[in-house]
């Protein structure tokens, strides 16, 4: 089943192969990468690999959408939910540079939890962000997401729909 998600501001949908482009200048940013972990894609080729194989592996169920800006139909990053090493369904985003600080990683975000509890049937979601990643940390805690637990220097979030 496809998905389109939508807010005030932002179109979310389903990656397309042709993001490739936009996932490799997205992943190319150190700072984007900074506390994510992650390292930054060789080249297009390999943000085309990437996609290809996410696109394979979550072909049904959780997702992470391609971030749309309505004003200017640009591409300006990724929200979704994915399960992670433990198990549970994660929410994570990542933002163009330039587009930080105008709200788009929270109003995406919310329109993840909203998709996953709604839609999904999802009964709790988890978010985790480096302990010095305040921007991050504040988007969780702006969405109603509530410290867990510490694990090293990643900070764990979580939020439960109401029963």
């Amino acid at each position: 089943m496809s998905y389109h998600l939508e807010t005030k501001r932002l179109i979310l949908r389903e990656f397309h192969m042709d993001d490739d482009q936009n996932m490799f200048l997205l992943n190319e940013d150190t700072e984007v990468l900074k506390y994510t972990g992650d390292q930054a894609f060789a080249n297009v080729e390999a943000g085309r690999e990437f996609l290809k194989n996410y696109l394979k592996k979550n072909a049904a169920g959780l997702r992470r959408f391609s971030v749309i800006n309505k004003e200017n139909n640009e591409w300006i990053g990724w929200c979704g939910l994915k399960r992670n090493e433990e198990d549970e369904v994660d929410l994570g985003f990542r933002f163009y540079q330039k587009e930080w600080n105008k709200g788009y990683a929270t109003e995406a975000a919310e329109a993840c939890l909203k998709f996953g509890f709604e839609v999904l049937g999802l009964r709790r979601i988890v978010g985790r962000a480096h302990q010095k990643n305040l921007a991050s940390i504040k988007v969780l805690e702006k969405i109603g997401m509530s410290f867990w637990k510490k694990n090293n220097e990643w900070l764990n979030y979580k939020i439960a729909q109401s029963q």
